[in-house]
């Protein structure tokens, strides 16, 4: 049995084609689309892909519309961003697990290595980060609307491959856009949080997914944020090892943080009348 693929894009031209390419292994490829203004749309047909368009409006949503309103052949559907490569590898143990009827998981994550300047930079992308990508789309649902959350009704899997995943290849011009809108989420969630507890459980947990939620609740209560991430990447998770496209990533990162941190302040400020 093969798997279904669903891409989400909007302006993807420039990465839609190595996607589409490395999972031409499966004859059931869709392309969920944001009314892209570039030639995504035309590549996406050109490769066999079903297309369908909805106006973006959150990823959270973006994504259930996509697994609940999109009918597809197979159980199992797996969800690369179009920024990202599937290895045969990866192909190789999703198509063993979709073979499998006896599997109990609703869901599978994977990990990714982040590429940047040429190089994987493992140290300071906070290697092994584990992605959401293969679900069955009746046992599972999206929550948050930034980097959302996938919640499973069922074990969870972890896939033993990689995907590669190439999150600058339209340039720092797209990556700051991109990030400029995240921090804009990110800055509301932080502003509505101000008076929520540290969650300690999750912070000592022996998760990966756990820690990180952990450490975020933390992070909205500490001062000198875009340096402590800074420090954080680059001195103790070893970005210093990554070389100079280390130290940038981190920087960029710091950067993400600030404008996050600006941003909520600006909110506070507004709420309680004052000008920015």
């Amino acid at each position: 049995m093969s798997i279904s693929v669903l891409i989400m894009t909007w302006n993807e031209e420039v990465n839609l084609p190595a996607c589409l390419e490395s999972v031409s292994w499966s004859d059931d490829i869709v392309v969920l689309d944001s009314f892209s203004t570039d030639h995504t749309v035309e590549i996406a047909r050109a490769a066999g892909a079903r297309v369908i368009k909805r106006k973006y409006d959150s990823e959270d949503r973006q994504r259930m519309f996509g697994l609940t309103k999109i009918k597809f052949k197979y159980p199992w559907v797996y969800t690369p961003d179009a920024d990202e490569v599937t290895p045969e590898d990866l192909r190789d143990e999703m198509l063993a697990i979709a073979a499998d009827p006896t599997r109990p998981e609703a869901m599978f994550k994977a990990r990714y290595k982040n590429m940047f300047l040429g190089k994987w930079i493992r140290h300071s992308s906070l290697y092994p980060t584990w992605i959401t990508r293969m679900v069955r789309p009746d046992r599972v649902r999206f929550e948050r609307q930034v980097h959302s959350v996938c919640v499973p009704d069922g074990p969870v899997g972890h896939l033993k491959s990689h995907f590669i995943h190439y999150s600058f290849n339209k340039g720092i011009e797209a990556w700051y856009d991109k990030h400029n809108r995240y921090s804009s989420v990110e800055a509301r969630l932080a502003a509505s949080r101000a008076a929520t507890k540290i969650d300690w459980t999750d912070l000592f947990s022996k998760q990966p997914d756990a820690r990180r939620r952990g450490l975020k609740s933390l992070a909205y209560h500490l001062p000198f944020r875009p340096t402590l991430r800074f420090l954080y990447m680059y001195v103790l998770r070893g970005g210093f090892l990554d070389g100079w496209p280390g130290y940038v990533y981190c920087r960029l990162i710091s950067g993400y943080e600030f404008m996050i941190v600006l941003k909520t302040a600006e909110l506070r400020r507004r709420e309680r009348g004052l000008q920015v």
